[in-house]
C-alpha cells in the first residue's frame, strides 16, 4: 500500500478508451488498485454480438492493456480489478491465466459470475416505461454491487475480472476489502460510490467533454483520474503529476452530474444521497469529496437486459442552397415513391439545421431494410432535388437490439466468487438497520413572475438583465440512461445557482430546446452542488442501439442548452 489512503486509479472509461492509459497510471506515480470500465449499457449488446459470432463476450483491449502492466503491477502489490468480463468473465480469467503463463508470471486470477440471469424466468416489466416484454431476452445480466470484488481480494486475488457490476462497485469493492466495511456503514459505502462514480468515465472527471474546455491545459494529454479513498468513505479526487488536463470542482461537478436522476443514486451495497456531497479544493488538481451520507440499498436490484428487435438503415443526404424544406419534400417524396413509406415497421427522417436529411428505417425483415431501400435512395440521383449528393453508400441494414432494464428481488441473486477457478464460499453479512435522512430539497415549482422569489433554493431574480449565452455563467453535461436523458446543469456560486434554480424551468427548458416539449422531464435540485439535474422520458426511444437520434446518446443536449441566449442578472454576468 502507498500509505495511509487507498490510491484507486482508472485506465478505462469504456469500451474503445486509451490502450496506453494502463502504462500510464501504473508508471505515472503511486496507486494501489488499478480499475477500468469497459461496460456500457450498450456494450453488453456489442459482446452479445460478438459472441454470436464465435467471438469473445468480453473485451479482449483488456488484456492488451494488462500485457504492459501485469509484470509491474505484480511486483508492486498493485490489485487490479476490472468489468471487462462482460458476459463471460470466466472465459477472461482463463485468458489472464494464459497471458500470464506466457509472460511468465505467477498471478491469482480471480472472477465474479452469478450476475447472469438469462434463461430465468423474470418478470420483464420496464422499470421506467411498465411495459412488458414479450421477446426472448439475448442477454439478462443483474447490477452486482463491491462485496463478491472485496470478497476476491479478501482471499488473495492479484487481478478481478467482473461481469456485470456497478460502475462504482469497482472501488467500492477494493474499500470494503481495505477497510472492512460493513452494511451499517452507510456513510463509507456511499462516499465509496461517489469517489467511483466520479472516476468511473475515466478523463471526463480530468476536464475531458467539460464545458469550459479553454481552461484545461494540455487536453490533448490528459491524464486518467486517482481516487484517493479514506477509511470513513471521504476522497480526494487528483490524477498523477505531469498530465494534462485539469481536476477542479467544476470537472468533479460536471463528472458527478452525468447519468444520474435523483439526489437518492441507488445501488446493491447503499443508496448514495448525492444532495450531501461536499467538495472543497484540495490543492492544485485535487478536489476533496465529503459529508456524503448513505441509506440503505433497496430491496431489488436492477437487471439489463438485452433483445434482437430487428434490422436498421441510414441514409443521409445533404441539402445546399436555397429552399431546403421543398428540396427535403422532394427528397422524401421521389425516395417513398420507390419503396413505400409503410411498408416500414419504423421510419425516422430528421432534417438538421445544416442541411442534412436524416433517413432512418427499421424492420423485421433484414432485405427489406437493406438495399432495397438504400438502393431506392441512390436511385433518385438524377431525378430529385437539385445538388443531391450523399454521406454514405447504400449497403446492407445492420440489426440492433434494445435494452430493457427490469428489477428482480435482491434475494433471487446469488453472487459467485471463483479464485482460480475454486469457487469461494461468500459470507452473508446481512442487511443494514434502517435509519432516517431529512428528504432531499424538494423542487418548489415555477418562480412567480410579479415578483423576487426568496428563500433557501430561489433567490431574488429581478432588476437589470443583460442577454446572453447560457453557457457563459453555467456548464451543463448530459447523457443517456437506456431510453431516457439526464441533462445536469451548474454554476459557481449560491447566488447564480439561485437564479438559476427560479429561472430554469421544466417550461423554460422545452422552450429553449424545442424538441423536448412532448417528452414528460423530470427536474431535481442539488443546492449543494449549485446544480440541477433534468431527465428527460423517453428521449432516446428503446435505448442507444434503438434510437433514431443522431445523437443517441444525448451528449450533445448540454451544449445545444447553453448555446440557448437567455436573460441574465446584471450582477451575476
Amino acid at each position: 500500500m502507498s500509505g495511509p489512503v487507498l490510491r484507486v486509479a482508472n485506465c478505462s472509461g469504456f469500451y474503445g478508451d486509451r490502450l496506453s492509459a494502463a502504462r500510464e497510471m501504473v508508471e505515472g506515480g503511486p496507486i494501489d488498485v488499478l480499475t477500468g470500465d469497459w461496460l456500457a449499457e450498450l456494450t453488453m449488446l456489442i459482446l452479445a454480438g460478438n459472441r454470436l459470432k464465435g467471438r469473445p463476450g468480453y473485451a479482449p483491449t483488456f488484456l492488451r492493456q494488462l500485457e504492459d502492466v501485469l509484470g509491474t503491477c505484480l511486483e508492486r502489490g498493485i490489485k487490479i480489478v476490472s468489468n471487462a468480463g462482460g458476459l463471460d468473465p470466466a472465459g477472461c480469467a482463463d485468458a489472464v491465466r494464459e497471458l500470464a503463463a506466457r509472460l511468465g508470471l505467477s498471478a491469482r486470477v480471480a472472477h465474479v459470475a452469478g450476475d447472469d440471469l438469462t434463461g430465468r424466468d423474470l418478470d420483464l416489466v420496464n422499470a421506467d416505461t411498465g411495459e412488458r416484454l414479450t421477446a426472448t431476452p439475448l442477454t439478462a445480466n443483474a447490477y452486482l454491487g463491491g462485496r463478491p470484488i472485496a470478497a476476491a481480494l479478501s482471499a488473495g486475488a492479484d487481478v478481478v475480472v467482473t461481469g456485470r457490476v456497478t460502475d462504482a462497485a469497482l472501488v467500492t469493492g477494493p474499500g470494503i476489502w481495505r477497510y472492512g466495511w460493513g452494511p451499517d456503514d452507510l456513510d463509507a459505502l456511499a462516499g465509496s460510490v461517489v469517489a467511483g462514480h466520479v472516476i468511473e468515465c475515466g478523463c471526463q472527471a480530468t476536464g475531458g467533454n467539460y464545458a469550459f474546455f479553454q481552461d484545461v491545459p494540455d487536453l490533448a494529454h490528459c491524464g486518467f483520474p486517482i481516487a484517493e479513498l479514506h477509511a470513513d468513505g471521504s476522497s480526494v479526487i487528483t490524477k498523477h503529476p505531469g498530465t494534462g488536463g485539469l481536476v477542479s470542482v467544476g470537472t468533479v461537478t460536471a463528472q458527478l452530474l452525468y447519468e444520474i436522476a435523483g439526489p437518492r443514486y441507488a445501488g446493491p451495497d447503499v443508496v448514495a444521497r448525492f444532495d450531501t456531497i461536499s467538495l472543497s479544493s484540495d490543492g492544485p488538481d485535487r478536489v476533496r469529496v465529503s459529508g456524503v451520507r448513505g441509506e440503505p440499498p433497496p430491496g431489488t436490484l436492477k437487471v439489463a437486459v438485452n433483445y434482437l428487435a430487428g434490422y436498421r438503415n441510414t441514409m443521409t443526404l445533404v441539402l445546399t442552397g436555397l429552399d431546403l424544406a421543398d428540396k427535403a419534400r422532394v427528397a422524401e417524396e421521389t425516395i417513398w415513391a420507390r419503396v413505400p413509406k409503410d411498408s416500414f415497421d419504423q421510419v425516422d427522417v430528421t432534417l438538421t439545421g445544416h442541411g442534412l436529411l436524416r433517413i432512418t428505417v427499421m424492420d423485421a425483415e433484414r432485405d427489406k431494410a437493406g438495399r432495397a431501400f438504400s438502393s431506392a435512395v441512390v436511385e433518385t440521383g438524377l431525378a430529385g432535388y437539385p445538388g443531391f449528393y450523399g454521406l454514405n453508400p447504400p449497403g446492407p441494414a445492420s440489426p440492433y437490439g434494445v435494452y430493457w432494464p427490469v428489477l428482480v428481488p435482491a434475494s433471487e441473486v446469488r453472487p459467485e466468487v471463483y479464485l482460480d477457478g475454486e469457487r469461494i464460499p461468500l459470507d452473508d453479512p446481512g442487511g443494514p438497520t434502517a435509519r432516517p435522512l431529512p428528504e432531499p430539497v424538494a423542487d418548489p415549482g415555477p418562480a412567480p413572475v410579479d415578483g423576487p422569489v426568496d428563500g433557501p433554493v430561489h433567490g431574488p431574480v429581478h432588476g437589470p438583465t443583460v442577454r446572453m449565452p447560457l453557457g457563459r455563467i453555467a456548464g451543463a453535461r448530459s447523457g443517456d440512461k437506456g431510453g431516457n436523458a439526464n441533462l445536469g446543469v451548474w454554476t459557481t456560486t449560491p447566488e447564480r445557482h439561485a437564479w438559476l434554480a427560479a429561472h430554469l424551468t421544466v417550461e423554460r427548458l422545452k422552450s429553449l430546446l424545442p424538441e423536448l416539449a412532448p417528452y414528460r422531464v423530470e427536474r431535481h435540485l442539488l443546492p449543494n452542488l449549485n446544480a440541477l439535474n433534468f431527465v428527460v422520458h423517453g428521449l432516446l426511444g428503446r435505448g442507444v442501439a434503438a434510437s433514431t437520434r443522431m445523437d443517441a446518446q444525448a451528449k450533445a443536449l448540454g451544449e445545444e442548452l447553453r448555446a440557448c441566449p437567455v436573460d441574465v442578472p446584471e450582477r451575476l454576468g
